[in-house]
């Protein structure tokens, strides 16, 4: 059991819990993620990445979007409600040295897991640029923390309510131009990591995405969570979440993404509507 000790929603469908987890806490690394379940019955697995630790209090940070029934139930936890199963750290750690320059990109939700592996990159000697992207300025989340890693940090809104209205390859491009980019970090929605990777692979900088597939146990057995990378079949979770992105193969990942995709909205959207009843939105 794991307890809820902050609560906090950061936007109309994305929340921020911080739990005690200490063993996880004192284990976990950049880009590693976690398994949670509520221990109802129907409750999912649900995997979660890492977005902070504190070794002293014995917590992990998690954020996520309430998209299917389980995390809109997660959502309606409170401070001092517990968790029934947390499972983790899992998954490879980030590859953190010494590159040079290395640029990190993250998109919407995806900013809370690029926030500590920005930030372990820069304790390695990095020169790190973060570019924040978004459709629009409510949506950007852990920007306190990820301007405390790079204070010039890029942030782009599709609708340019703050920042520059643009993608955030139009930026990355820019940067590439320059000849000054080591390495390239993407994490976001899949369609932003795709082209995050085709506007880097003409430049030949190594690129790094964090895919976020479908995923079951967490472990490696049930094969859900498969993709294509190169030649060869790997894992997410046991393999990744980080791969080479030039190597994925981004259409197969897409069609497999799409399994749910019908059953997840209609889910989504009735929980939304339930959830704003009960808070008394509607």
């Amino acid at each position: 059991m794991n307890k809820i000790v902050s609560k906090k929603q950061l936007s109309d469908e994305v929340f921020k819990f911080v739990i005690e987890a200490r063993d996880i806490a004192e284990n976990a690394e950049p880009g590693q993620f976690l398994v949670v379940h509520q221990g109802g019955e129907g409750d999912e697995r649900i995997p979660l990445t890492i977005a902070d630790k504190d070794v002293t209090h014995g917590t992990v940070t998690l954020v996520f979007q309430t998209v299917g029934e389980s995390t809109h139930r997660l959502a309606k936890l409170n401070c001092g409600d517990y968790i029934a199963h947390v499972l983790g750290p899992l998954g490879t750690p980030s590859e953190i040295e010494k590159f040079g320059h290395v640029v990190c990109v993250g998109g919407g939700i995806g900013l809370a897991p690029l926030y500590p592996i920005a930030k372990a990159l820069k304790e390695a000697g990095n020169k790190v640029t973060i570019i924040a992207g978004a459709r629009r300025k409510d949506l950007l989340v852990m920007m306190e923390e990820n301007s405390s890693v790079d204070p010039d940090i890029i942030i782009c809104t599709d609708d340019g309510s703050i920042g520059r209205k643009a993608l955030v390859t139009e930026p990355l491009k820019e940067l590439c131009e320059t000849g000054s980019v080591d390495r390239v970090i993407a994490i976001g929605p899949p369609i932003m990591m795709k082209f995050c990777s085709k506007t880097t692979e003409p430049f030949k900088i190594p690129t790094v995405v964090s895919l976020n597939t479908l995923m079951v146990d967490g472990t490696g057995m049930c094969g859900c969570c498969r993709v294509s990378i190169g030649d060869k079949t790997k894992f997410v979770c046991v393999d990744g979440p980080d791969f080479d992105a030039h190597l994925v193969d981004w259409d197969n990942m897409f069609a497999r993404m799409g399994t749910y995709k019908e059953y997840e909205t209609e889910h989504h959207h009735k929980c939304h509507i339930d959830l704003h009843i009960e808070e008394g939105k509607a």
